[in-house]
Formats: C-alpha cells, structure tokens, sequence
C-alpha cells in the first residue's frame, strides 16, 4: 500500500498509529444495481487510484459517463501497516469523504453506512477482523448523476459540463485510512475560542469503555512557551470546560497572541487520556485566539474593523477534479491567495478537504465555508441538506480560519424565495440552526441577492463596467436604498418583510474576466467579460477590483475568481496554478499596500 501523499486526514485530532489506505483498490461499475453485497463480484473489471474520483484523470478511469453506483474492494495486511491488532486495542476505518452513498464490508460483514457526499465517516471495525494478517474491505457506492435533490455543488448533471457546472465526482474523493486506538480514547475535540474573557473553550468526549478513574490532560503551548497545563475528570464520556489564559493587558502583546492573516499564531494542544495514572491515549490539536462579529455596517476581527479582500474558489483541478494532487498542492492554493493579495476565500459550492482548512490556519486565510447546493426545493432535499450541513459544522468548527458559515447560495435549492413562503422558511431555519450550533461566527443565509436572515448583505455583480459600479454603490448611496429597493439578475437584493437592520455590505461575486485564448482545445471557454490580451486583462481586473477595494459602502468583497476551473476560463490563474499576468501587479490592486514597510 502506498503512503499517502495527502497528509493526515484530520489535522486536529492526530495519533501517531495510523496509515493511509490511499493507492490501487479493485473496482467495478454496477449501473443495473446488480450487486448486493461484495462476495456476488466474481470480476472487476478497472484497477482504481484512490482517493481520486473514478471521474479523473489520476484516478486511472478517466470515465465521465452517467454511471449510479460502483464498488471497491482491498485487501490489507496489517501487519505491513503496523497496525496488526492487539489485545486492548481497536482498529477504526476512517472515509474523508465518500459521494453520495457507501455501505462498507469487512471480511464480508457490513459495518458502515452513510449518506452525504461532503462529510466523513467511520467505523470501529475490531469485530469484523478474521485470523490472520490480511483483512478485504469493500465500499459500495450509489450516486445517481441525475438526482437534483442531494446537496452535489457544481456537479453536472449533464453528460458533458456546462455553463456553471462541472464533471461529476463520483464514490472515494478523499483519503481513507487506518487508526489503532485503545479500549478507551479520545474520540472528538471541539476549541471554542472566547477573546472577551481570554479564554478557550474545550468539549472533548470519551468513546469506547468508560471508567470512574478516567482523567484528561491538557496542555496549551505557543511554541515552547506553556500557557497552561490541567487536569480534568471524564464525566459521562466527556470534558467539558473553558480554559483561562493569562491576559496580557497591553495591546501589543495582546495581538502577539491573537490569530489573523497578519499573524497567524496558533495554540498546540497535547491531550492525554489516562486512567489511575496510565496513559490510555495521546493525541495532538491546536486552536487560537480570535473573534469574528459585526457592528455599525463593518465586520470585526478581534475587536476591529477588518476589510475582507477574498476570492472566490471553486476547489477544482483539471486532473483530479475536487480532490487536490497532493498535500502540497492545497498547501500552494493558500500560498497563492496570499501572493495576490488576498486574506481570505470563498471556498464556493464545496466542502473543502480539512487539509486545506489547516494550511489557511497554519499560513494565516480567512475562509467562508460554503454549503454545496441541491437543486430541487423538496422535504427530501431540505432533510439531506440540514443532516449533511450539521455535519459540515460539527467537522469543521473548531479551524480558526472559518470565519463567515453559508448554506445557501443565490437562491439554488430554494428558487422561488420571494414568493413561496416555505422557501423563506427554510432560509431562516438553516440561518437560525447555524447560529444555534456554532454562534461564535457569522452566517449568510443566502448569499448574492434575497438576502432575508443574514449576518452580512452579498451582493453578486458582474457588471464589467467600474464606472457603474460607482454610480450604483457610490457615496451617495445609502445601504438601505441597495438591500430594500434594488435588483440584481432579476431578484431583489434583499426580500420584502426583511429591511436592512445595519448588516455589512460585502460584494461577494464580482470580475468574472476571460482572458482569450486559454480555454483548452476541447473546451469551449467563456467569462462575464473577455479581454483581448493579457494587457487588457489587467487593466480590467485593477479597475474592478479598484472600485471594490476602495468603496465605503462595502465591508469586503470577492473577486470571480482564483483559477480557471474546466470551462469557466475567468481565474486569476490558469487551470494549473500559473498566473495569466505576474502577481505582484495582481497583489497591487488587491492590496496596494503589501511591501510596504509597517
């Protein structure tokens, strides 16, 4: 089995007894549902690259027909991982991410199933191991390309992709892997940061066999610099509680402390599970120090008014589609926003990899984490919608780079907000659900126009003309008059019954800008706009983003986009990561002030 070269799959709760099971699997279509169960497959007919989608390239496939279910198989042997089994000792088979449907088999017997495409999942596989070191592992996958009422983002639903929407990703498209814990362990951590009592939050639960004598260890370190060091007892499986840190009192030293793109500075945590003095368990995290909020028509960063410069992601590569080539390449996106001049992304119509979410918080990159879109408005569809969105959250809420939540996106899934009350409903119920389950962060409800229960007003205007732009959003302009009498594409900024109560303006989709000739030869590219060459390019991308950049009304905004994703030839950067004019003239419009002493 090969290593991985992706990293470890959960970057805040890290063992060291764990391998990746990424590299060849057996794998198989099965469009006429043939199959029950894995012993049934007598051939299969493709050998897989996992964890890339049968959909890509690199996956060894290349096939991007109309296909509904698939199945894989492998055989592990643990002795050859290091992870043989041990007496007081279990083995977990974790999936980062399977689309849309798995059940999954070891040795023959069933011991997962779950829906989502977007979230992961596992299963304490201890009762299922068989004599000796080899052990099968089967996964079988249902995921109808025509299903318009599962969460699916930009997958196509045509046989070739088209305007917005691109080649479908189907079965493993993140890293599955092997973990050997004890009979008792650390199951989940969740960091609540609380900068107004100089405080972080701890909720740690316990699985496996629990014991009146379990206790959990914690240490909080910068560097080699411990801030504090407790000992808390396991009650019903959990710790729960909020840890003080010394407050430094002085500004100065108080934003040493503090994370932000500007200083990214995270907090390690090594905890230690232990019973009557034993260590049971070890593993390590990280949190930080910082607050998102909203006040007087400007979002706050730790306090103070911050101006988002982001740009919209789509999370694409042309030869692995949602997943990345690589650890290394996630790490390189992130570098790459920041070299333009960006301190944040929209990651748009994707759940990205947590791996992606750790390198914006190690290097220092706001993210707005986006839910991906169903596109029928039904119970079916809402109920997978909030149980998948719920999971996104419980994932995900503890990276300090997630800074803004939204589950909704120009009204996709819910196409008659303005008039079908049950549409706003729903708008408001994922709203009020987000707030409910994490209130420490910012929610746009739907994001881009009918802005109804929202933290911040996203406008989306792809109009390539700067010199409306300043007529349109000026200093003339009240924001009331643009969220309560305005129209976007033909909807309302913001519906009726929902007046602007002093939220931030962010234009959160904007420039959108082709440059001609860098579609691939098979493709037919397009853009909002198309510049001749790459001087006009340039030119067109500064004075957008000019305008945006420098308009009072605006709190942020995000430019359309960070790379060239299949058709949609309006990146910053080609397909594969080269920019179509040098960076530094890039950075100068995002952020003329970068390179400039402080």
């Amino acid at each position: 089995m090969a290593e991985t070269t992706h990293g470890y799959p959960r970057p805040q709760l890290r063992r060291s007894r764990w391998r990746s099971l990424n590299g060849p699997w057996r794998f198989t279509y099965d469009d006429q549902l043939r199959y029950s169960s894995p012993e049934e497959i007598a051939e299969w007919s493709h050998t897989i690259e996992v964890p890339f989608a049968p959909e890509s390239e690199r996956s060894g496939i290349h096939e991007r027909g109309f296909h509904r279910a698939c199945w894989y198989e492998l055989d592990v042997d643990l002795e050859q991982t290091g992870l043989a089994w041990e007496p007081g000792r279990r083995l977990h088979l974790h999936f980062g991410a399977v689309d849309h449907s798995a059940r999954v088999w070891v040795n023959g017997i069933e011991v997962a199933r779950h829906e989502g495409g977007h979230t992961p999942f596992s299963a304490d596989i201890t009762p299922a191991l068989r004599d000796g070191p080899v052990q099968r592992i089967a996964v079988s996958v249902h995921d109808d390309p025509f299903d318009l009422e599962k969460p699916r983002g930009k997958q196509d639903w045509r046989l070739e992709p088209h305007s917005i929407w691109y080649p479908r990703t189907t079965g493993i498209w993140q890293t599955v892997w092997l973990e050997s814990v004890a009979e008792s362990y650390i199951a989940s951590v969740r960091w609540t940061p609380n900068l107004e009592r100089w405080e972080v939050g701890i909720h740690v639960t316990v699985g496996g066999h629990e014991s009146p004598s379990l206790a959990l260890n914690v240490v909080l370190k910068i560097g080699d610099h411990v801030l504090t060091e407790d000992r808390y007892r396991v009650v019903h499986g959990e710790v729960h509680r909020r840890v003080g840190l010394s407050d430094p009192g002085i500004d100065d030293f108080r934003n040493e402390l503090l994370w932000s793109p500007e200083r990214p500075t995270l907090i390690d945590a090594e905890l230690t599970l232990l019973a009557d003095g034993v260590v049971l368990d070890e593993v390590s995290s990280y949190t930080a120090l910082r607050s998102v909020g909203a006040q007087r028509g400007r979002i706050l960063l730790n306090g103070r008014p911050y101006h988002l410069r982001l740009v919209l992601d789509q999370g694409y590569w042309p030869e692995t589609l949602m997943t990345a080539p690589s650890d290394a390449a996630l790490r390189r996106d992130v570098e790459l926003a920041k070299r333009m001049g960006f301190n944040g992304v929209r990651k748009h119509q994707k759940v990205e990899d947590p791996r992606y979410l750790y390198w914006a918080d190690v290097l220092g990159l706001l993210v707005w984490s986006e839910m991906p879109s169903c596109y029928r408005f039904t119970t079916r569809a809402i109920h997978r919608q909030v149980e998948e969105w719920m999971e996104v959250i419980e994932r995900d809420r503890s990276h300090p780079c997630i800074i803004v939540w939204v589950p909704f996106n120009e009204s996709w899934g819910v196409p008659d907000l303005a008039t079908v009350p049950a549409a706003r409903d729903a708008v408001a119920a994922l709203y009020h659900l987000t707030r409910t389950l994490d209130s420490t962060r910012l929610v746009v409800g739907n994001d881009g126009w009918e802005n109804s229960a929202t933290d911040i007003v996203g406008i989306h205007d792809y109009d390539a003309d700067p010199q409306h732009f300043r007529l349109r959003y000026g200093p003339e302009v009240e924001p009331q008059d643009i969220v309560e009498r305005r129209w976007n594409a033909g909807r309302l900024v913001g519906l009726e019954g929902y007046p602007h109560r002093g939220q931030p303006l962010c234009l959160t989709e904007f420039g959108g800008i082709s440059l001609a000739g860098t579609a691939n030869a098979q493709e037919q590219g397009w853009g909002y706009a198309t510049a001749e060459d790459e001087e006009q390019f340039a030119e067109m991308v500064t004075a957008l983003v000019e305008v945006a950049r420098t308009t009072a009304l605006f709190s942020g905004f995000c430019y359309t986009q960070f790379a060239d994703t299949f058709q949609e030839t309006n990146g910053l950067l080609r397909g594969d990561r080269t920019p179509k004019i040098p960076f530094a003239r890039i950075a100068a419009a995002v952020d003329p002030t970068m390179g400039r002493p402080p």
